[in-house]
Parts: structure tokens; C-alpha cells; sequence
């Protein structure tokens, strides 16, 4: 089942085209790489699927839902982790659960199960009263993705959510990734670091507003003739017009 269909999606400022005509489908539980160097296009089409802004034409449904007509519904099914981890350092671990298991609907009663739980399958029991801000990096990086999804959304969307972080701790980041896909959750992750890519079963390539490539990480390197996906990567984004 797919749980997240375009056709021909657009979005123009003025005269700029910003994403030009892009059409893919992603099925769920699928980890889909959303790969693009810097003005290529990825986060105006990142805003666009989850309901944060209008696209100028074509169509795309998100969750099952249409992208003009019901942004509130994409919002209340889908998941969202940037690089800034939106985590509020000055609440304690179980004060930034509670707040966003609240936001996204949790009853009083499921809320304290969760927070439970979340604690444990992160080790984190100790650090119930810990304020954020003194969490280590990685720490942060897993409890904001585990807040992200703490509703069991159908989709999360990962906005270069490592980086900064040392490799390890993105190894373990990953882990929690296939956790999720295990459950269905559908994970469409844009990132700089072409490994990571590697990771995904699925990987599309913009350039200049456009899907250039799309296709699974091994399949890519064989029609391009590339060791890695970032040789790939390179090999398209020389073709690109656009400045960064």
C-alpha cells in the first residue's frame, strides 16, 4: 500500500521553480532516501508533503489524505525530526514525552504507559528528571525520534536528523529507524551523509527541483556505474544549474 503518492507536484515562487513536476509514490513501511544537494529543491518539497505548504499545481496524498484539502489530517498522521531535534531542553525527559504525546492526542492514561515504556526501551530510566539540555548529543537525537513517532504515525519525516552526530551514534539512530519500519511506520529521511543512503530501500536523487534518479541503493550504482551512492550522488549533481 502506498502511503505516499505525486503527480507532477509543483512549486513556483514568481518566476522560480523551486520543484518541478515531480511524481513517485512510497509504499508503507518503505525507508525512502530523499537525496539533493542544497537548493536542489528536497525541503520545499519536504514542506509540501507535510501539509505546510501549498503546492502551485499537480497533486499528491499523503497518509491518504489530499495535500490542498486536508493539511490538518497529513499533520495529525504523520511524524516530524529535524536536525534541530525540537525538544524543549529546559523541560526533564518525561516532561518533553508527555508534552508531545499530548500535542499529537494521547489520553492521560496511554500517555503514562508510553512514557513507561519509552523510558525503558531506551535505557533512559535514569534520566526520567533529567533536564534535555543536559542530555549527550545521541541521547537527544533518540528520544526526539522516539517523540516523533510516540503517536505511531503512518509516516515520519527525518530532515537530516544526524547531523553532527558521530558514527556510532548514527549506527544506533539507524537501528531505531528499522525498528520502526518493522511496525509499518513508513520513514522518508533526507540527509548529507551518502552512507546513510546506502541504508535505504529506496533512494531518489533531486536536482534542480527534479527527481534525476530513483531507484534501490544497489540498482543506482549498477546503471550508474558507481562503488557507492555518493559517487552517484556526485555524478548527478554536477549536471545541476542551479547555484547553491
Amino acid at each position: 500500500m502506498n502511503v505516499i503518492e505525486t503527480d507532477r507536484l509543483t512549486k513556483r515562487f514568481g518566476t522560480f521553480t523551486a520543484v518541478d513536476r515531480i511524481s513517485f509514490e512510497v509504499k508503507e513501511g518503505e525507508i525512502f532516501g530523499f537525496l539533493g544537494a542544497n537548493g536542489a529543491g528536497k525541503t520545499t518539497a519536504m514542506r509540501m508533503l507535510c501539509g505546510l505548504s501549498t503546492p502551485t499545481s499537480g497533486s499528491a496524498r499523503i497518509a491518504g489524505f489530499d495535500v490542498y484539502k486536508q493539511t490538518e489530517q497529513i499533520k495529525r498522521n504523520i511524524g516530524y525530526m529535524s536536525q534541530k531535534f525540537s525538544l524543549y531542553g529546559n523541560l526533564k525527559v518525561w516532561e518533553n514525552i508527555r508534552l508531545f504525546g499530548g500535542i499529537y492526542g494521547l489520553s492521560s492514561r496511554r500517555l503514562s504507559d508510553k512514557t513507561d515504556e519509552l523510558l525503558h526501551t531506551l535505557g533512559m530510566e535514569s534520566e526520567r528528571n533529567t533536564f534535555v539540555d543536559a542530555l549527550p548529543l545521541g541521547w537527544k537525537q533518540k528520544l526526539a525520534f522516539s517523540v516523533a513517532i510516540i503517536h505511531e504515525p503512518k509516516i515520519v519525516f527525518l530532515d537530516e536528523p544526524t547531523g553532527g552526530v558521530d558514527p556510532v551514534t548514527r549506527r544506533q539512530f539507524w537501528e531505531l529507524i528499522y525498528e520502526a519500519s518493522t511496525r509499518n511506520i513508513t520513514v522518508f529521511v533526507t540527509t548529507h551523509y551518502m552512507d546513510e543512503a546506502e541504508y535505504c530501500h529506496r533512494v531518489s536523487i533531486m536536482v534542480d527541483g527534479r527527481i534525476d534518479a530513483l531507484d534501490k541503493p544497489a540498482a543506482l550504482k549498477a546503471t550508474h556505474r558507481a562503488g557507492t551512492i555518493n559517487e552517484v550522488f556526485q555524478a548527478l549533481a554536477r549536471k545541476a544549474k542551479r547555484g547553491e
